[in-house]
């Protein structure tokens, strides 16, 4: 692998600069007001980042997976009932969790490929009379296929069916990169990691609570001792942590709010469209097909682009790393070997994004697809050029 190749994988992302020069920071105490003036302003940008007045912010020395348990752990008892609609790799790994923790997970089944079906849960939390389900689960952006679920259309059915669940939201492929309104849409808890909208290398779980999960948090009855929450809060009240923090990671993703904030975070979510409808414009130039259904759930952080039979999607990708020294994303689970995936999220620009979209060109005509060279660069080409044009008109 060519380390100067900017990589096309869900995450993790590519690493700015300077956010790799604020993580390599000198040894602090992390007992000292020092890191204190590290940690609490960035929590207060996290919120600002999730577009939440009210949720309060734990850190863990984790990625996505840890965020996961911290957010079953802390609010749920064993044998609680949860409903989960299983529809791609990672919503499958977050509903396995829940079955080791001795949970009862009602799975809604839904076709790879296809987003979440609010109406569909929004009809059985109505049809819970005794409101037995506790917490309803949600993969904003299923990585392995992707597509992007109407999270807002989700809390709307659970609102209609007067239903009491909590709401718990994977974003790890989502937040920092694609619209994630915490508040808007009646999030409970909601988990991110910092290896890819916030641009930095794994290693911290970002958990969002609402004031009704961390009150759940008072009466849960699963084990938890490394992501309990309640000692998490006592640590931070003396500006620390209940053990030791990474110090580095943490002033990275200080400065990863900072250079999202100031680009804004509408502006954030316009860049990421802006570079996935290029991406798609390319696929379709290739007279290939997304394995989202239907563009209402086209992720903009990863596109999962379906091969022709007989065509092993998994070369591509094994070809590029070789042959060109970059990385493309696998296909998993039920779509292993039947798309490869480009990711089009965090440290991205249209140029960047061209480069990508060209050497997957080159993979596919190598491998002897009938692939015509430069179709699919300049479908994208004109799509950036044309955006860019708009907003120049609309600037003057």
């Amino acid at each position: 692998m060519n380390l100067q190749n900017p990589v096309f994988i869900p995450g993790p992302t590519n690493i700015p600069e300077a956010l790799r020069k604020a993580c390599d920071m000198p040894t602090i105490d992390h007992r000292s007001a020092v890191f204190g003036e590290i940690l609490h302003p960035l929590r207060a940008k996290l919120r600002e980042v999730l577009k939440s007045e009210s949720a309060e912010i734990f850190l863990f020395p984790a990625t996505g997976t840890g965020g996961w348990e911290t957010a079953l752990t802390n609010t749920l008892s064993p044998g609680d009932k949860v409903l989960a609609a299983r529809n791609g790799m990672f919503s499958h790994r977050w509903i396995d969790m829940c079955q080791r923790h001795g949970l009862d997970v009602h799975v809604v089944e839904v076709p790879w490929g296809e987003g979440i079906p609010a109406e569909r849960l929004g009809g059985i939390l109505a049809a819970d009379a005794g409101h037995s389900f506790k917490a309803v689960l949600a993969t904003h952006n299923e990585t392995a296929t992707g597509v992007q679920s109407d999270i807002g259309a989700l809390r709307r059915a659970m609102d209609a069916a007067g239903h009491p669940a909590m709401l718990f939201v994977d974003g790890v492929s989502s937040i920092a990169s694609m619209e994630f309104r915490f508040d808007d849409w009646g999030v409970d808890v909601a988990v991110t990691g910092s290896q890819k909208g916030f641009m930095l290398p794994a290693g911290l779980a970002i958990t969002a609570f609402s004031p009704k999960a961390v009150a759940a948090s008072v009466t849960a009855g699963l084990p938890r001792t490394f992501f309990d929450i309640r000692d998490m809060d006592k640590g931070y009240a003396q500006g620390g942590y209940p053990y030791t923090p990474p110090v580095g990671l943490i002033n990275g993703l200080n400065a990863a709010c900072d250079m999202l904030l100031a680009e804004g975070m509408e502006d954030v979510f316009a860049r990421h469209a802006r570079i996935a409808n290029g991406v798609r414009a390319a696929v379709r130039a290739w007279g290939l097909e997304l394995c989202a259904a239907t563009p209402d759930v086209w992720s903009d952080t990863v596109s999962a682009i379906r091969t022709p039979p007989g065509v092993n999607a998994t070369d591509i990708v094994t070809h590029a790393a070789d042959a060109y020294g970059t990385a493309f994303g696998t296909g998993l689970g039920e779509v292993a070997g039947k798309v490869f995936r480009i990711g089009h999220l965090g440290s991205l620009t249209d140029v960047m994004a061209l480069s990508g979209i060209a050497t997957a060109e080159m993979c596919m005509a190598d491998l002897g697809m009938k692939i015509e060279l430069g179709s699919g660069v300049a479908a994208a080409q004109e799509v950036y050029r044309a955006t860019h044009a708009r907003k120049q008109k609309d600037a003057a």
